[in-house]
């Protein structure tokens, strides 16, 4: 049954955080970075949606390291809504165990996965028993495929149009694409047109106005926008001003003739039956 799901929410604390990270956080965004989330405040902004899917993050190359089990006991406090991703890093050596840890152990139910701040190419030969073991467990993985503000995270390893070799060596593994991939939206769209298994959320996109307002005009006339998932990227947005500023997404068009995108278009991306496209639910 379609719910409102938003698939695209982070936890993480301050002692996470490198100064490094703090600080190019602080400069990409012109303000003080959120770098300290707290479950309760998390829970408050969840109650915006049915369901939500909560991952933390594990870079090592940039320092950006967030426990596993922080992730899973915050899940655990509220199973009935919180669906927990967990995280790996290949360049850390207990990476396959810690992997085999987060979905036997703590029970984790996706995988979170971001190339371009783990610096490494989304094909490199120590993820093939990754995808392998998710594919044939039913897990879904979410890449962060897309630009980020990191001055020392490799662009080389972040366009969208890498993910096809990974579909195309594992057809049953279900794949999300965070951010329509952006500024790269235009490849997104076309993989996930042809690409039965790969997804796009449209998490931390309203606020480039114009760009939000083309990469769903991109992805009607594709005929794709039903491969689209609702998400927040909580905290720097609440899944309650995503859905206010989608309601809104045409205001950019004005009395311009631009085409509008279909209200009905935008109320099936809001109450989506994610879960069971993602084999979740």
């Amino acid at each position: 049954m379609p719910i409102i799901v938003d698939c695209h929410t982070h936890l993480w604390k301050r002692e996470n955080w490198s100064q490094e990270m703090i600080r190019e956080a602080y400069v990409a965004q012109n303000s003080e970075p959120k770098v300290d989330i707290g479950e309760d405040e998390h829970w408050q902004a969840m109650k915006a949606v049915d369901r939500a899917i909560v991952f933390g993050f594990r870079a090592t190359h940039l320092g950006l390291v967030v426990p596993n089990e922080l992730i899973a006991a915050y899940v655990a406090r509220h199973p009935e809504k919180l669906i927990g991703f967990a995280c790996i890093d290949p360049w850390e050596s207990s990476y396959l165990d810690d992997m085999r840890k987060a979905f036997e152990d703590l029970r984790f139910r996706g995988l979170k996965l971001a190339p371009i701040y783990q610096n490494y190419h989304p094909m490199d030969a120590r993820m093939r028993p990754v995808y392998a073991y998710c594919e044939r467990n039913g897990i879904p993985v979410l890449f962060h495929q897309g630009t980020t503000f990191p001055r020392r995270a490799p662009l080389k390893f972040a366009s969208p149009v890498q993910l096809e070799d990974v579909a195309l060596e594992y057809p049953g593994l279900k794949i999300v694409i965070a951010h329509m991939g952006h500024p790269w939206i235009e490849e997104t769209v076309v993989l996930i047109r042809k690409q039965p298994n790969v997804f796009a959320d449209i998490s931390a996109l309203y606020y480039r106005p114009w760009q939000f307002y083309n990469g769903l005009i991109s992805a009607a006339e594709y005929g794709c926008a039903h491969k689209l998932l609702l998400g927040s990227d909580y905290p720097f947005t609440t899944p309650g001003e995503t859905v206010a500023r989608l309601r809104r997404v045409n205001d950019v068009v004005g009395a311009s003739g631009l085409p509008r995108i279909p209200g009905d278009l935008i109320e099936s991306l809001i109450v989506r039956d994610t879960l069971q496209l993602l084999g979740l639910a």
